[in-house]
């Protein structure tokens, strides 16, 4: 038998338990003849008549019958289907998985997590931490976080944070033994620590004055791919780091670390949630969009 849509289905169980096209068409919020050429499609593709009708009466044949004593409990079960999914929309529920690198987990999405999961207490929220470029829908996220210059075209996305801006810092012994840099290039005489995703990336760093914009790949002692640890080494003493001022701000309030090049160092725009599409996003995801821009809305 050729596959049987639904709403010829419904039409049918609504003609049949109303005895009428007329009643069914008001319940339905269609015209009587819309109905009515559902049930004929729906009759032909069956092969078997289903309702006998005639100027003043509509009924089901012994087929109608029996189809509607076993269609009305499916149909129930299938109504109730969809209100459930619509009372999960209603309540933010389930699972929120998001991928984003360690600077977004770390200076972002960490000061915000306890108040979303205290404010929906049915969500359960999974993030990973991953600096390579990820393919969010192949890897089975619902989002993820990345800078502008890093999001798809395809992507739908919404400011996550406030603007951020690199910060060049060393210990005072660091700026004591090879002096206070005057420019970005005077880095390339200095100690330098840099950064090395899993990919084998290497960024340059990169300085703006003004419109002008100076990128620079400086050598030292140590590469890594840990902000923690690079962060360690340059309170110790072992030489220059750019990094985000989130890491950098309390050690430089204490004076362990002393800021340099600033005029160069001018922010940019914080990360982006990014996601697939906007039509009809989970629950969870929907109440995290709505959360993060209801706190942007308030620092504003």
């Amino acid at each position: 038998m050729a596959r049987l849509p639904l709403d010829a289905l419904d039409a049918f169980a609504a003609v049949a338990r109303r005895r009428s096209f007329r009643a069914a068409a008001v319940e339905r919020g269609v015209s009587a003849s819309t109905l009515s050429q559902a049930v004929r499609d729906l009759e032909a593709a069956a092969g078997v008549r289903l309702l006998n009708r005639t100027t003043r009466s509509v009924a089901p044949t012994a087929a109608g019958e029996r189809l509607l004593a076993r269609l009305s409990p499916a149909l129930q079960e299938i109504g109730g289907a969809l209100d459930a999914v619509r009372a999960e929309q209603a309540r933010p529920s389930g699972a929120l998985r998001i991928n984003a690198p360690e600077p977004a987990v770390e200076l972002v999405l960490a000061p915000l997590v306890a108040e979303f999961l205290a404010a929906y207490p049915d969500v359960r929220l999974e993030i990973t931490s991953e600096s390579n470029l990820v393919d969010i829908v192949a890897g089975g996220f619902d989002a993820g976080v990345r800078w502008g210059e890093h999001l798809a075209q395809d992507m739908v996305a919404t400011p996550l944070g406030p603007p951020q801006r690199y910060v060049l810092a060393a210990a005072p012994e660091v700026i004591a033994r090879y002096g206070r840099p005057e420019h970005p290039r005077d880095l390339l005489q200095a100690p330098c620590l840099r950064v090395r995703f899993l990919s084998g990336a290497e960024p340059p760093w990169e300085f703006e004055r003004r419109g002008e914009v100076i990128r620079i790949s400086p050598q030292g002692p140590l590469i890594a791919n840990s902000a923690a640890l690079l962060l360690r080494a340059a309170l110790d003493g072992a030489g220059f780091l750019q990094t985000f001022d989130g890491y950098a701000e309390p050690h430089l309030q204490s004076g362990r670390l002393v800021s340099v090049l600033e005029d160069w160092c001018e922010s940019f725009p914080g990360p982006f949630l990014y996601y697939p599409s906007r039509r009809q996003p989970p629950s969870a995801l929907r109440a995290f969009i709505d959360f993060v821009q209801a706190r942007r809305r308030r620092a504003a």
